[in-house]
C-alpha cells in the first residue's frame, strides 16, 4: 500500500477560498495545544523565536494537534537550514521564517526549505513527516512541496521597497504582516493603527493576493471583518498567555472588589 503525507488542513481550507482560524501557543505544554486543537482552531502557531521552547516540547505539541486534524505552524529561530526544517521533519504543516528582510533574503529561506525543483532542501525521509521512509523520495519531494506551507514574516519597513518581487517569489505560500515589530520599526512602538502600520499591511495583503499567495496577520474577534474584507485569509485571534492572564486578573479582581466591599 502506497503512503501518503497528511494533508495540510490550512492549505486545504485556503485553497477552498475559506478563512483560516489560528492560535498562538506560547507555553510549553502539549496539553495546551491540545485544549486549542479541541476547540476546533484550524492552526496551532508554536513559536520558537521568542520562547526557550525545545525541540521535544514542539514534537508534543504536533502529535496533540494532530489528534484533531489541527495544523501546527512553527515560527522558527532565523538561524541555518536545519533551523528551519527540523519542525517540518517533525510533520508540522508550515513553518514561519521572521523578519524577511529583503528579496535576497527571502530567496535563500525558499533554497533551504523547498525541495527540487523550487529549491535544495536537505534531504531525509526517515523522519514523521516522511512516514519513517514509508513515502519514496520522488513522492516524499512532490508531497511535501505541495502539502508543506512556506510563511515568510513582512514586519520590517526594509523589504517594503521589494515587497513585489518578494510577493512573485515561487515556493513562498503566505506573507504574514507584523504589525507589532513594524510599528517598532519605523519608531512608534505598539501603534498598531498608526496611518503607516495600516498601510504598509493593506500593501501586504495586496501584494500576496495580486501574486497568488495566502496573507495572514494577528487580529482578534473585533476585527476578524476588517482583516477578512483587506483581503487576509490566515488570522491569528488569540493566544494562551494572554488568555489565562485576562482570566486570571478577572477572577482576582472579583476577590478584591468583594475584599473592598467589606471593609
Amino acid at each position: 500500500m502506497q503512503m501518503k503525507m497528511r494533508p495540510s488542513r490550512v492549505l486545504g481550507k485556503l485553497r477552498a477560498g475559506d478563512t483560516v482560524s489560528c492560535f498562538k501557543l506560547n507555553l510549553a505544554d502539549g496539553r495546551a495545544a491540545e485544549i486549542a486543537a479541541m476547540s476546533g482552531f484550524d492552526c496551532i502557531w508554536v513559536d520558537m523565536e521568542h520562547t526557550p521552547n525545545d525541540y521535544s516540547v514542539v514534537e508534543r505539541q504536533i502529535w496533540a494537534s494532530k489528534t484533531c486534524n489541527t495544523d501546527v505552524l512553527v515560527r522558527v529561530p532565523r538561524g541555518g537550514y536545519s533551523d528551519y526544517i527540523r519542525p517540518l521533519e517533525m510533520d508540522c504543516a508550515g513553518i514561519m521564517v521572521p523578519h524577511i528582510m529583503s528579496l535576497e533574503d527571502a530567496r535563500d529561506v525558499v533554497r533551504k526549505t523547498r525541495f527540487h525543483p523550487i529549491g535544495r532542501r536537505a534531504l531525509d525521509g526517515g523522519n514523521a513527516d516522511g512516514l519513517y521512509c514509508g513515502i519514496d523520495t520522488a513522492g516524499y519531494t512532490e508531497e511535501s512541496n505541495r502539502e508543506r506551507f512556506l510563511c515568510v514574516q513582512i514586519e520590517d519597513p526594509e523589504p517594503m521597497d521589494e515587497l513585489e518581487e518578494i510577493a512573485a517569489l515561487p515556493g513562498i505560500d503566505m506573507l504574514f504582516f507584523g504589525p507589532g515589530d513594524f510599528s517598532h520599526g519605523i519608531g512608534v512602538p505598539g501603534e498598531l493603527n498608526h496611518p503607516q502600520v495600516i498601510e504598509a499591511r493593506r500593501r501586504m495583503a495586496d501584494a500576496a493576493t495580486r501574486h497568488g499567495k495566502f496573507a495572514g496577520t494577528v487580529g482578534s474577534p473585533g476585527n476578524l471583518d476588517d482583516l477578512m474584507a483587506e483581503g487576509f485569509r490566515f488570522i491569528n485571534a488569540g493566544s494562551d498567555v494572554r488568555g489565562l492572564r485576562v482570566y486570571c486578573d478577572d477572577i482576582v479582581g472579583k476577590f478584591k472588589s468583594i475584599e473592598a466591599g467589606g471593609r
